[in-house]
């Protein structure tokens, strides 16, 4: 078995999914959401910290084909209201997207998510 890539351009180059294209977009939105945001390989996916603090990561990119998910795992996640962000979990929320249309349909309101969040955590 070979090695787990380490750092998230090595895992994007070897990771086989559908939608690679799509989550390509979606890590973009999420580095430029801030510059002070540090991507990572965390949980087996790509992952998103601010000075260690992990914010949010990608679901596990092969669970499913059709879908991508992002897991906004901050316990201050709950205090952020957006349509976008789902389950009523205490400590995490959820967003997924099908196609390419939800994603340009929902940038602008991720980004601010983020930010959001960072304001929060600091």
């Amino acid at each position: 078995m070979p090695p787990k890539p380490t750092d998230v351009s090595t895992y994007m180059q070897t990771l086989d999914h559908p939608l690679k294209a799509e989550i390509e977009q979606l890590r973009e939105i999420l580095k430029s959401a801030d510059e002070r945001l540090s991507e990572r390989i965390k949980w087996n996916a790509p992952s998103y910290h601010l000075d260690e603090v992990d914010i949010v990561t990608f679901g596990p990119l092969l669970r499913k084909k059709d879908e991508i998910l992002l897991v906004f795992h901050h316990p201050k996640v709950v205090e952020v209201s957006s349509p976008l962000l789902e389950g009523q979990f205490k400590d995490r929320r959820l967003i997924t997207f099908h196609n390419q249309a939800d994603i340009d349909a929902n940038a602008e309101e991720l980004q601010r998510i983020v930010r959001e969040m960072l304001v929060l955590i600091n």
